[in-house]
């Protein structure tokens, strides 16, 4: 049975995007040439802010005094899920040393960046748990400096409970600007900054932008585009748990596909009316945003059973998957591209957004095909060794200068024939690849 989509979206995440790469790699440039100077000029005149740039511990201080005590106590929760879930993670990635074959020793050393840069949208929404989880999985995969950048508000600075957060995690620095300039201060390292190594954390068009032009002189988490969700749910399911869930998904932004995939048109059905309602009784930001996506970008989908809709999901690669439907072993066994997935109504993608200890930084627009999300495994770098004794490099130089000379590389040949005729003289070896 094909899939019978009972809702299909007249627009991609793609649909109608600017290209912004001219005018990203115009700020860029202007920034490297300029460096302090010309990043000040855009953040007055995209942040509109002329407060101090690069926050004291003072100004961390007060603006930690204005975040009330129960936030607090929730960033710390929060917090301390995170760094677990990231400290389980890093014990995963060890050293090893194997010997290849006798006298031939070699291994691998796990070594963090030294440098992170972290960014934390403060737009829209004061992306509190971005801080969390961007800085945090920094600290605990053992980064020297994480430098955070976020958007202030004009004339007022980035929200008090970002500067908390992120101080509370482990931030070395905390600036004051945004978007492209934001992340040209932490890659360029200006205002006293040492130069990021990777930079994380998601952002708008133009900020994905820079990190895809800057990738490569710079290492970055992934190129993210839209947040988008996905919901897998059968007859057990609950309507009503199940339109929230994808109402919540759709406010990130107008342009945020949510889908609902079922092999029971009777929930889907019901699940579709129930959704308007309950965009029209969220605040006025949020519905725009949720109303746009369900209008434009949602999918309600039927399949024949759950096999089928786990294909279907599969060739979806959510970002975020949810699986509302008997049996879950099965479809933790079964289903295969999502960046995070979250069985059973009792938890939910906001969990994971916020607080439950898993990263919210996570692969969209398909790319959970091939990468996983943002971890303390994205700040790692794994890099391999070796030695020798003399007689463990014998057969290892012979098949050296042979392959060497097969392949027309006779100076990586030499390089073997020098240790054999140093190592063992007298010596006769045949070192001439045969075609």
């Amino acid at each position: 049975m094909a899939r019978d989509y009972l809702k299909k979206a007249t627009k991609t995440a793609q649909s109608g995007a600017s290209d912004v790469r001219a005018t990203v790699q115009g700020i860029l440039d202007e920034i490297e040439i300029g460096g302090d100077a010309a990043a000040l000029r855009f953040a007055e005149k995209f942040d509109q802010y002329k407060g101090p740039i690069l926050l004291s511990a003072e100004d961390i201080a007060a603006a930690a005094a204005l975040v009330p005590q129960k936030l607090k106590d929730d960033i710390a929760f929060s917090h301390d899920n995170v760094r677990r879930f990231a400290e389980a993670q890093k014990s995963t990635m060890t050293d090893v040393e194997l010997e290849i074959v006798p006298g031939l020793i070699a291994g691998q050393r796990v070594i963090p960046c030294r440098t992170a840069g972290c960014y934390v949208p403060g737009g829209r929404y004061s992306h509190v748990a971005s801080a969390i989880m961007t800085v945090t999985t920094a600290k605990v995969a053992g980064c020297e400096h994480i430098s955070v950048c976020s958007p202030p508000r004009p004339d007022i600075g980035i929200a008090p409970a970002i500067v908390y957060a992120a101080n509370l995690c482990g931030a070395t620095n905390i600036l004051a600007m945004g978007g492209v300039q934001g992340v040209a201060a932490m890659t360029f390292g200006l205002f006293g900054l040492p130069k990021a190594d990777i930079l994380v954390g998601p952002g708008n068009q133009f900020v994905a932008e820079a990190k895809r032009i800057l990738f490569g002189r710079v290492g970055i988490d992934m190129v993210a585009g839209p947040t988008d969700s996905l919901v897998l749910a059968d007859a057990t399911a609950d309507p009503l748990i199940v339109a929230t869930d994808l109402v919540s998904q759709a406010e990130h932004g107008y342009n945020s596909p949510v889908w609902l995939v079922t092999d029971d048109r009777a929930l889907a059905e019901k699940v579709m009316t129930l959704v308007p309602g309950l965009i029209a009784d969220l605040p006025e930001l949020n519905r725009t945003n949720a109303e746009a996506a369900w209008r434009d970008y949602a999918e309600v989908i039927v399949c024949a059973d759950r096999e089928e809709m786990a294909a279907t999901s599969d060739d979806y690669a959510p970002e975020h998957l949810t699986v509302q439907a008997q049996d879950l072993d099965w479809w933790l066994n079964r289903l295969q591209c999502y960046g995070s997935l979250f069985l059973g109504e009792e938890t939910t993608v906001s969990y994971g957004d916020k607080a439950s200890g898993t990263n919210h930084v996570l692969p969209t627009s398909q790319s959970a095909k091939y990468t996983g999300g943002l971890s303390v495994h994205k700040y790692m770098k794994i890099v391999t060794w070796q030695r020798a004794t003399r007689d463990g490099s014998k057969r290892v130089a012979e098949a050296t200068a042979r392959i060497s000379r097969l392949e027309g590389m006779e100076g990586h040949a030499r390089a073997a024939d020098v240790r054999l005729a140093k190592y063992f003289p007298g010596e006769n070896f045949d070192l001439v690849g045969t075609d």
